[in-house]
């Protein structure tokens, strides 16, 4: 961030452990993948290669490739574990993740319909060689409309004790599942739960592909909650949210809220 004179919020130099912004690729050309990095690196932590697009991207390697130059970390969607999960081919997953020296998997179920706590022992089996970011959520609206908060509780302290680094809240890249209803409004019932449980908030990573999702979770968390599914071309906008430069959050007090 550029110095300046004005009070902002203090936000930590990379490599970060809170305050994650973590962007997703579609599938982006690679030019403007590049550029995207290029003029913000500073603010990117990790990119997702969404859901299953890294098996039918050009290109991966030289994307891959790229983010190493320029510090920032990755990870394929978890929905891409969940399609080896559902043709019974694990083994073949963990090569997949080995053959491009991945350092972090993402493990989910929200597609594929698995009790948490087999997808507990995927988490502990992965987190032996990788750093595993677990998500909880589902992403049938219907199904997540349903789902009790409290077992959204249960499900996030059974992935973090299976050895989740970190535990994703679904709400898919549009924002309309998992925590979200189909409205694109966030379930207060859940996240209340989640805060004023005794989780660090620096353990979660909030789903965060709107404006509107941006702009609630960092009211409610502060300047360094953790976000995902960031669309290449609003990582400025997003660090803005976080300094309280655009009105959406400009006169925050940004006291950081259950982060240890």
């Amino acid at each position: 961030m550029t110095d300046t004179i004005l009070n902002l919020p203090k936000r930590e130099g990379k490599p970060r452990q809170k305050g994650l912004t973590i962007l997703i690729d579609n599938g982006a050309p690679l030019t403007l993948f590049m550029d995207t990095i290029r003029s913000a690196s500073a603010y990117i932590d990790f990119v997702k290669f969404g859901w299953g697009t890294s098996l039918v991207t050009h290109f991966l390697q030289e994307k891959i490739n790229y983010l190493r130059e320029h510090h920032i970390e990755f990870f394929f969607g978890g929905t891409l574990f969940e399609k080896f999960l559902e043709q019974d081919q694990i083994e073949a997953y963990y090569n997949y993740c080995k053959t491009y020296q991945c350092d972090y998997v993402e493990i989910s179920n929200g597609t594929v319909p698995i009790a948490n706590h087999e997808k507990a022992r995927f988490i502990e089996a992965f987190a032996r060689e990788f750093t595993v970011f677990s998500e909880v959520g589902n992403k049938d609206v219907a199904q997540a409309e349903h789902q009790d908060s409290s077992e959204w509780l249960e499900n996030i302290q059974e992935d973090l004790e299976a050895g989740a680094n970190k535990v994703i809240t679904e709400a898919r890249e549009s924002g309309t599942s998992g925590m979200c209803r189909g409205d694109g409004n966030v379930r207060q019932d859940i996240f209340e739960q989640i805060i004023d449980s005794d989780i660090p908030l620096e353990r979660l990573i909030f789903e965060a592909p709107t404006k509107r999702l941006q702009t609630f979770f960092i009211r409610q968390g502060g300047a360094n909650v953790n976000l995902a599914n960031i669309a290449l071309s609003d990582v400025i906008s997003v660090e803005t949210l976080r300094l309280g430069l655009r009105s959406d959050t400009f006169g925050l007090s940004f006291v950081e809220k259950n982060v240890q």
